[in-house]
């Protein structure tokens, strides 16, 4: 059976929450599924408004009218102002069933409290209120994500969200601050050591980072060209020669000496550090890139140096007041070892590379750093059009 595409799409109320690492927790590590992109979106009433349409158009069940009036009133501009949502694709072999059973169905019948359980997405963040007063009236209803049953409701939304997101921008604006001089952005990045295989361990990073109280207003799945990797990690080279090759070049010296058992003329020795001392950094350079891109400097065309290159990101932009130094606070330093306890690095970075997070270090880095990834623009859209065809 061959890979289709479907998707969950995050409610403004559960991104407000703060739930949504945990959303993508239960995703990621409940099926076999590849997350292919990611958006996050501001809709329009009349986009909402089709939406809610085709809802209805689905069943004549509870939940299908239930789902529809929400989306009217909830996913749609309210007093002015649109409201944040989250589009995530994913992409495998029967993806409605399996993110229909981790996302859990709108259970309409009256549930005592403590018959209860977490075992879904929406059995831990949906609430389904009925009053007390008319026990077939809904007081409250919040399902926390939508996500279709059946593939060729996937597909006709899929496409009609490729639609709307063309010629949009990636990072979202729908509020204004009192002091906007206050304000920073940021950027984080979910290396690909996060990405080897499915796991909860992406979204418990962004639950780590919710701790700070800053507002998401970004994300995309990114895959880093050699080109792009190079530019960005660009600066790190010269940091590496300064403060390592010294080291490397100490330590090719000491395994000269054991394996010829004696000490070099100090004019060799000097030659032996600078040279292999600069060329081990330079390598550590490489290791770094090829982490990042899945390619290496010397091992790849001019061509496929500009295109996307084999591991996956993910990366976040935040913003708020004092935002670099709140997610770099949570991140912790560049070497897990040092890092204090519950920083995410020291609960997830393995050394000083596979250290499982950036995070832009200033203000001015994020501005160059946004621009080599390009955060106003994703591929979201174009995946979809590559895997279902127009």
């Amino acid at each position: 059976m061959s890979a289709n595409l479907s998707y969950v799409l995050v409610t403004p109320y559960t991104i407000a929450k703060s739930r949504t690492g945990g959303v993508l927790s239960r995703l990621l590590s409940r099926t076999d599924l590849e997350l292919v992109g990611a958006q996050l979106f501001i809709p329009s009433e009349a986009f909402i408004k089709e939406y809610a349409r085709c809802i209805r158009q689905r069943g004549p069940g509870v939940e299908f009218s239930l789902l529809a009036d929400y989306a009217e009133k909830n996913l749609a501009p309210s007093e002015g102002r649109r409201h944040r949502s989250l589009l995530l694709l994913f992409r495998g072999k029967n993806p409605c069933e399996k993110l229909l059973a981790t996302c859990g169905h709108i259970d309409t019948s009256h549930i005592e409290v403590d018959a209860m359980s977490g075992e879904t997405i929406r059995d831990t963040y949906a609430d389904l209120i009925f009053s007390k007063e008319r026990p077939e009236e809904v007081s409250y209803f919040e399902p926390a994500v939508l996500v279709p049953r059946q593939q060729k409701d996937a597909d006709f939304d899929l496409r009609r969200f490729a639609e709307y997101f063309e010629g949009k921008k990636n990072i979202v604006q729908n509020i204004t601050y009192p002091d906007s001089l206050t304000i920073e952005k940021t950027l984080v990045i979910l290396k690909p050591d996060n990405w080897m295989r499915n796991s909860s361990r992406p979204g418990t990073i962004i639950d780590m980072f919710s701790r700070t109280g800053l507002r998401v207003i970004g994300i995309k799945v990114h895959r880093f060209s050699l080109a792009e990797a190079l530019e960005f990690y660009g600066p790190v080279e010269n940091v590496l020669k300064e403060k390592l090759a010294a080291s490397f070049g100490q330590q090719a010296l000491a395994v000269l000496k054991k394996e010829l058992g004696f000490t070099l003329p100090e004019e060799s020795a000097k030659f032996v550090v600078e040279k292999i001392g600069v060329d081990a950094a330079k390598n550590q350079f490489a290791q770094i890139v090829e982490f990042m891109s899945g390619k290496r400097p010397d091992c790849c065309s001019a061509e496929d140096a500009k295109k996307p290159g084999d591991v996956k990101c993910m990366i976040l932009i935040y913003e708020g007041e004092n935002a670099v130094k709140k997610i770099r606070d949570v991140l912790g330093p560049t070497d897990p070892l040092k890092a204090p306890a519950g920083t995410v690095r020291r609960e997830f970075g393995s050394n000083i590379m596979v250290n499982t997070a950036h995070a832009s270090d200033s203000t001015e880095s994020y501005e160059r750093e946004k621009n080599i990834v390009k955060v106003n623009e994703n591929s979201l859209a174009s995946i979809i059009r590559e895997n279902l065809g127009g």
